[in-house]
């Protein structure tokens, strides 16, 4: 089963084309390492796929929901934006609640699981605590917590470790992990690339709105040219995501090809 499936997903903005013609197959229970450089299209790739923007051309679906139908999608989705929504003058326990309210979630299973995450991600102490005072760490743990709540299908992460120390970053790359194990769908856009060389099972790369190159991290090291061959994913990704046209084109037609 394919959990995210995308044909000619196209977003135009006048003559700027942010999303084009993407094309992807994503099957159940994978993270799925989505890259790219500053204004590739990711964030708009996933506004579309979150039905958040409507695509200009193309079709997509989520957990076999057509994602222009947003009423249907929700409840098979979560999201973490790179900068998520939260009410400052709630507490993170107030915000999850009204989360989970919104969502219709059954309340003591809720609880336990808020409890759970809450503690887990080291937010229990202060989770009575306004987050208007928070760091951008804590909100950032209150906002991944609320993106699982309701034990979605697939989940959509846009930068889940930005602002976290080490330890925090840590424990959302095991979660992370756990969940893809357990048949969730990982849809991870993340600037780090050890994270995805670790953690990302098929990653994709997007350059000036198009699919550059895909194939597992390993894969896709392999497949390098002999300037990059046997080196990081990052010698990867600079090398795919390069101006250069020659080596744009190698690098099309080797993901065409893969």
């Amino acid at each position: 089963m394919r959990s995210i499936e995308t044909t000619a997903l196209t977003k135009r903005y006048g003559d700027t084309v942010a999303v084009d013609s993407l094309d992807l197959a994503v099957p159940d229970g994978v993270v799925y390492g989505f890259l790219g450089p500053n204004g590739a299209g990711k964030t708009t790739t996933m506004r579309l796929l979150t039905s958040l923007t409507r695509p200009t051309s193309g079709s997509a679906s989520v957990a076999g929901v057509d994602v222009t139908d947003r009423a249907a999608l929700v409840d098979h989705i979560g999201y973490l934006p790179e900068e998520p929504p939260l009410y400052d003058e709630l507490t993170a326990r107030e915000q999850l609640t009204y989360a989970a309210g919104l969502r219709g979630l059954p309340d003591g299973p809720t609880r336990e699981r808020t409890a759970s995450l809450l503690d887990r991600l080291d937010l229990a102490d202060d989770a009575d605590t306004r987050i208007d005072t928070y760091s951008k760490g804590m909100r950032q743990k209150t906002a991944f917590i609320q993106s699982l709540l309701h034990e979605p299908e697939v989940l959509f992460l846009d930068e889940p470790t930005s602002g976290l120390d080490p330890r925090a970053a840590r424990t959302i790359r095991d979660v992370i992990d756990e969940l893809a194990d357990g048949g969730t769908t990982v849809f991870l856009s993340t600037h780090i690339l050890p994270v995805v060389d670790e953690h990302a099972d098929t990653v994709g790369v997007l350059s000036d709105g198009r699919l550059v190159a895909e194939g597992s991290p390993a894969d896709l090291k392999r497949r390098a040219d002999d300037e990059t061959a046997g080196r990081t994913l990052e010698d990867v990704f600079l090398a795919v995501t390069s101006k250069d046209p020659a080596r744009e084109a190698a690098a099309t037609d080797e993901a065409d090809a893969a």
